[in-house]
């Protein structure tokens, strides 16, 4: 069974008439919602009223609580319907208005969330802001009724007061938008020094939890960039340290309850040190660019645990996030029943009916699973006392015995599983966070040698190219019930970009490599500031709002300017495109001075850094698509770890694939017909190898001296 979002009248207002699950959950609110429009803002001005907004997402357990508690609640629904516009957005598929209206929030209380809520004048000008509001004053939380009386009546006296607060808060932010991405920038200067990476990896080694792995104390967010940024980081600058701190944090995070160890997946965060209680949503970035790191730590350190949580990983998003056509959904609700965690969670009498007796009490030792629970009574299932190798010596078993009883137990206890009422899905497809999972899978199709997930890559990436482009090449957003809509972002066209480019390298069709570049002149066109460098966060053709700005920092999810500048970078070795590599270069310089007030706030432009101080390396492998010593040269590259090196596939004679994108391929022929490695490094090319033990020699320097 599914789980449904709960109704409280029979007749639906606007929401009704959206595609976004999150506005739909709302759309029989007695709250006479509208959805961001034109309509909106129109009534608001001609009855001049003030506009309440309210953003979240459909998996967010404090938007549902708000819900219950208010917009769900007649009187509350009255206040709203007679004296304000109220708008609801979805983050997801609006996240410049997001961006926008949480920057308002942090200005004016220092910290942000979901759901936010703002208020506005007709124009959009934002003058009151905050998250979560109770309905009535609790715990020292204005409620949300007295903030609904309290600025009507300001507004009925005073309107002007609060339209001339919206100005000058639009002017704070204006001003501090513009110098976050410009000030101090030196576009013309090049690739900054090591200094700033030495100093986020230090930075990173005083934050780290020595005990439990992570950085900082409660809530832990997974952040894989920041992890990817130090695996790197410890293979070009020789710190063993960085690598400890990453396999510390990995192994600990798979250990706790943030990892689903019935059904697989990451949850979104543990709200504790230990990893063990998450925050029960799962979305689809964290477990693409979680997946993404696991398989890189298995490329460096071979240890056959990282590969097995990957695998865990896209076992769970085939199967439980992946649309019959292969896009991949959004998410999955923290909530089922209106209580968080219901689904996941057990109690021993339920481990007992799934299992038995006499499992029951083993699945309990190895799993932690007590009487009196780790989570309101209940348990969440978790791995703190040891990971399998470490049960099975205390228990006095085989490893491997061990192992292939827990998958027995796991197999069941999934299937007991089952039959609950399942967290609602968000089966909107986003194009930004699909290309994350093309990228992830890609990376898996490579360094697991397993065509299957190229092939599952291959799926979502034509899915979105056939679908979710309008006729004009434009990329759109978000498809979801047989609409696609809303112009993309720059996260959306950076992060496809990458997605195909990690797909040309597992599959070696130039037709994704062609895509990549023709996103790229997208990219370029739409969201390049040719003046002041960097990317802003929507297209010139997109919606105007009050600020247009560039975000920079990298969050939950990397931002688009950083991954920008990796890729195009990675873009102009393989195109060898002076011209983008200067536009690569002075996005970077945005981003290092961003970046040099806070290293780690920025980990992808870090890993974009690292990039390009290595000096734009590339593997080149030419030959007979049918040659098994080319295959076998491949394979050695594909599984290696190589995060600053693009990869190029030159099958002889193709001359309609990658010869006609690339024409200066021609230079890099099979030689006699053989399987030919050219390793380059601003282009200039060591001299070519023809044999496999001479790749290995290669890929094991780590080709330093390029």
């Amino acid at each position: 069974m599914r789980g449904h979002p709960v109704t409280t009248q029979k007749s639906p207002n606007r929401l009704a008439n959206e595609k976004s699950p999150y506005l739909l959950q709302h759309a029989h609110n007695p709250v006479d919602w509208y959805p961001w429009g034109d309509e909106a803002f129109a009534k608001a001005q001609a009855e001049n009223k003030p506009i309440f907004l309210s953003v979240g997402y459909s998996t967010c357990h404090w938007c549902h609580v708000m819900e219950r508690e208010s917009f769900e609640d007649f009187e509350v629904a009255q206040i709203l319907n007679n004296n304000y516009v109220a708008i609801k957005v979805d983050r997801e598929e609006r996240p410049d208005i997001d961006a926008l209206y949480m920057s308002v929030c942090q200005a004016l209380t220092g910290s942000g969330g979901w759901p936010l809520t703002v208020l506005l004048t007709p124009e959009k000008k934002p003058f009151y802001a905050g998250t979560y509001f109770p309905k009535r004053q609790m715990f020292g939380r204005i409620g949300l009724m007295d903030v609904l009386e309290q600025i009507h009546t300001k507004w009925e006296q005073d309107g002007e007061a609060l339209n001339k607060l919206g100005d000058d808060l639009l002017e704070e932010l204006h001003t501090l938008d513009r110098k976050n991405a410009y000030n101090s920038v030196d576009v013309d200067g090049g690739i900054p020094g090591d200094e700033l990476l030495h100093e986020a990896h230090e930075l990173y080694r005083r934050q780290f939890d020595e005990e439990y792995g992570g950085f900082g104390n409660a809530p832990k967010f997974p952040s894989p960039h920041n992890l990817s940024f130090l695996l790197a980081y410890s293979q070009l600058h020789n710190q063993p340290d960085a690598l400890r701190m990453v396999e510390k944090t990995l192994e600990s995070m798979y250990r706790g309850g943030m990892y689903d160890h019935v059904g697989f997946g990451f949850s979104r965060y543990s709200t504790d040190r230990e990893w063990l209680v998450p925050h029960f949503e799962k979305m689809l970035y964290d477990n693409a660019l979680l997946a993404n790191v696991y398989l890189e730590a298995f490329q460096i350190t071979g240890k056959p645990l990282y590969a097995e949580i990957a695998e865990q990983i896209f076992t769970y998003v085939l199967r439980d996030m992946t649309s019959p056509e292969g896009a991949f959904y959004s998410a999955e609700d923290a909530d089922s029943e209106g209580v968080e965690g219901k689904f996941y969670v057990f109690s021993r009498d339920e481990i007992e009916e799934a299992l038995g007796l006499e499992d029951m009490h083993s699945y309990c030792h190895v799993y932690g699973i007590t009487p009196e629970g780790n989570f309101e009574g209940a348990n969440i299932p978790n791995l703190l006392q040891g990971l399998p190798e470490e049960m099975a010596e205390r228990l006095g078993m085989n490893p491997l015995g061990l192992r292939t009883r827990m998958e027995e137990w796991r197999g069941k206890l999934f299937e007991y599983r089952e039959q609950r009422i399942h967290p609602l899905k968000d089966d909107k497809v986003l194009t930004s966070w699909n290309g994350l999972m093309i990228a992830a899978l890609a990376q898996g199709a490579k360094a697991l040698q397993k065509p299957e997930y190229a092939q599952a890559a291959e799926a979502a990436a034509n899915f979105i190219w056939d679908k979710l482009r309008r006729e004009d090449g434009r990329l759109l957003a978000r498809y979801r019930d047989g609409e696609s809509a809303i112009p993309a972002y720059v996260d959306d066209y950076a992060f496809l970009i990458w997605g195909l480019s990690e797909l040309y390298e597992a599959t070696g069709q130039a037709v994704y490599l062609e895509r990549a570049l023709i996103l790229k002149d997208g990219l370029l066109e739409l969201f390049h500031d040719s003046e002041g460098g960097g990317f802003f966060f929507t297209g010139h053709d997109g919606e105007a709002l009050p600020i247009r700005s560039k975000e920079l920092y990298d969050g939950a999810i990397p931002s688009g300017n950083s991954v920008a500048a990796k890729l195009l970078w990675k873009l102009s070795v393989i195109a060898q495109d002076v011209e983008l590599k200067g536009i690569a270069e002075r996005t970077a310089a945005v981003l290092s001075s961003a970046a040099a007030e806070y290293p780690p706030g920025y980990a992808m432009y870090l890993q974009a850094h690292l990039a390009m101080a290595s000096g734009g390396r590339e593997w080149v492998l030419s030959g007979k698509k049918e040659d098994p010593a080319l295959h076998g040269m491949l394979a050695q590259v594909q599984q290696a770890y190589l995060p600053d090196a693009a990869l190029i596939v030159n099958w002889e004679g193709d001359s309609e694939g990658i010869l006609r994108l690339l024409p200066h391929l021609a230079d890099k022929p099979a030689i006699r017909g053989d399987a030919t490695a050219y390793v380059c490094r601003n282009f200039a090319c060591r001299a070519p190898v023809t044999n496999m033990e001479a790749v290995r020699e290669l890929l094991a320097s780590g080709n330093r001296e390029g």
